[in-house]
């Protein structure tokens, strides 16, 4: 399944969503409306702990991908808005930014769980 996770700063959830998703095999890529200059050090901690390569994870925005690429679009809450991008399910997480590594860690479970209901 090809995906595309959005959501604000393109650093935390969207990132470990995108990192997890091609992990369990799927296409995935992440964007942000307003994206971050790097990658939240906790989300490469989390990731790096599940033994998925962070490589090629960054900040990208929006306007660099369309949803006709994708099988399904996944906002990761935040109430983003995408006006040029249908949004096929909003997953409502919040954002860790900030939080502790275990926030991270709860997190990234979560979308691991979302992510195997697919």
């Amino acid at each position: 399944m090809r995906l595309l996770f959005v959501c604000v700063g393109n650093s935390c959830r969207s990132q470990m969503a995108e990192g997890i998703a091609r992990h369990l095999g799927h296409e995935a890529a992440s964007a942000g409306t307003h994206p971050a200059t790097q990658v939240s050090a906790n989300a490469i901690k989390v990731l790096a702990s599940k033994g998925i390569s962070t490589a090629e994870l960054r900040p990208k925005s929006v306007d660099l991908f369309s949803a006709d690429a994708f099988d399904m679009v996944i906002s990761m809450g935040c109430g983003v808005s995408c006006p040029t991008m249908q949004i096929d399910q909003d997953w409502g997480l919040d954002d860790p930014v900030g939080q502790s590594l275990s926030v991270f860690e709860a997190t990234a479970n979560e979308i691991e769980r979302r992510l195997s209901e697919l």
